[in-house]
């Protein structure tokens, strides 16, 4: 099999990305867009040893499951990868991508209920993250290709709020009419990298990310704005690194208030620019009542939220517990939390601005020698937890663990490293642990959750309880 064959095959199986597989002797090839049962014809992109990259050039024998998809640039557009699939299956596949990567990545074999549906199949996201690119004829408004950094320009994506074509068209009529320029990869050149928009309770937070110290017409992008919107706030963010990280560390307030409060399980709390917060408030909403229940906690149980965004989990668990420790390393979410903190009144509640893998060891090792009942909550990004921090756990043994993942390979990772499947062998390389198992914790619930409908991500919750319970 070689680079640019064109082929024909039935998909047998879906991988964990959404992409159908083709098995073709000893080789597996990746087909994305594809479905189970269905004959396709497909060129070969890419060979890497017996596993085969292609790309579907006709569906020959579409499969039940398939439908047409909502957005027009589906397939060119690197934000979703299961418009193609009836929501039904979508959330089976994401059922058994997370039973999948436990089996096969930690060793493990735990009940998995099936998949929580989102309300909103379409039309879910409080954020939006717009890159803008110079091109040949000007300037892209849109979204980056796969695994590439062409902007894909778009008029309006379906899985966005109505209001997200109307930041994209008063952006590039912004750019047009006063001849802003846009910025460029290759060259490093030009001032606009990207515009991000944040939904508070209908409430718009909307930076502009710049290479220069200040927007030139910003009053001009200002009214444009306030045509179409009633009440938002308008920031500056200044980067001037070539790297792919979108904020700098400068957010300059150009317009309204910049914060907003609003209210979530009796809690106010403030969303500013840059603070963590799920994409999905209708599934944010069941997570957290997923982990409250998970958590189980009472006036003599000390909660350690680790990666905790703005606040609103550890604000959660303050109300239920003897003291609720949150640890974030974005300043401004932290701050954030402390506004949190101060507005509803929480003297038990605790916020520490740090990398998690800094603090949290002696946070652990500090409330188990106070013999306080000590509950973790771990949210990691999508790399999962610190080697470092799996070993604090092991030694410092908090009575319960709740982990909500957005990633099931780097959780079953980390449930196989607390669990004893697997181990860190003496080159630092995580593999199967082929020798006694002395498991420090067991699995009681794991629950996935579709946070991100039409796109191959899951997130899950899991619980674990010390095994000597």
């Amino acid at each position: 099999m070689n680079k640019n064959d064109i082929l024909s095959g039935v998909i047998t199986k879906m991988g964990s990305g959404g992409e159908g597989i083709i098995k073709e002797g000893e080789y597996s090839v990746f087909v994305p867009f594809t479905l189970p049962g269905e004959k396709v014809r497909y060129q070969v992109l890419k060979v890497k040893g017996k596993i085969v990259f292609g790309k579907a050039l006709e569906i020959i024998t579409p499969a039940e499951e398939r439908i047409r998809p909502e957005c027009k640039v589906f397939g060119k557009c690197g934000g979703c990868q299961l418009q193609h699939i009836k929501y039904k299956s979508q959330l089976k596949l994401k059922t058994k991508t997370v039973v999948d990567c436990l089996s096969k990545i930690a060793f493990l074999e735990p009940e998995v209920a099936f998949c929580e549906r989102s309300d909103l199949e379409y039309g879910y996201r409080n954020k939006l993250q717009l890159p803008v690119r110079e091109n040949a004829v000007g300037y892209t408004v849109g979204f980056f290709a796969p695994n590439s950094h062409r902007v894909i320009p778009i008029r309006n994506c379906p899985i966005q709020p109505e209001w997200n074509s109307k930041i994209i068209s008063t952006t590039q009529k912004f750019i047009r009419n006063f001849g802003i320029s846009a910025y460029n990869d290759e060259t490093g050149k030009g001032l606009i990298k990207h515009v991000v928009v944040r939904d508070v309770g209908g409430k718009l937070i909307v930076t502009v990310v710049i290479t220069e110290n200040d927007l030139p017409r910003k009053e001009e992008y200002i009214k444009l704005l306030q045509e179409d919107f009633k009440e938002f706030s308008l920031y500056i963010n200044i980067n001037k690194l070539g790297n792919n990280v979108i904020f700098g560390d400068k957010f300059i307030l150009l317009y309204g208030n910049g914060r907003y409060t609003t209210k979530e399980f009796g809690i106010k709390f403030e969303i500013g620019p840059e603070s963590f917060m799920q994409v999905n408030d209708g599934v944010r909403r069941r997570i957290y009542q997923e982990v409250m229940k998970c958590v189980g906690v009472d006036e003599n149980t000390v909660v350690i939220d680790a990666y905790s965004g703005a606040g609103l989990l550890t604000a959660m668990l303050a109300e239920k517990s003897k003291k609720a420790i949150g640890i974030e390393i974005v300043k401004e979410a932290v701050d954030c939390a402390e506004h949190l903190k101060i507005k509803n009144g929480l003297s038990n509640m605790e916020n520490i601005c740090a990398p998690c893998e800094d603090v949290l060891p002696e946070i652990m090792k500090k409330e188990r020698r106070e013999n306080n009942k000590c509950v973790l909550v771990l949210d990691p990004p999508r790399q999962g937890v610190e080697r470092n921090i799996i070993e604090a756990i092991k030694e410092s043994l908090p009575d319960k663990i709740v982990y909500v993942s957005c990633s099931p390979q780097t959780l079953s990772r980390d449930l196989g490293l607390l669990l004893g499947t697997l181990k860190v062998d003496e080159k630092g390389v995580t593999v199967k642990n082929d020798g006694e198992i002395k498991s420090l914790y067991k699995i009681e619930e794991v629950k996935p959750f579709d946070l991100f409908p039409q796109t191959r991500h899951v997130e899950t919750v899991v619980s674990l309880i010390r095994a000597d319970f």
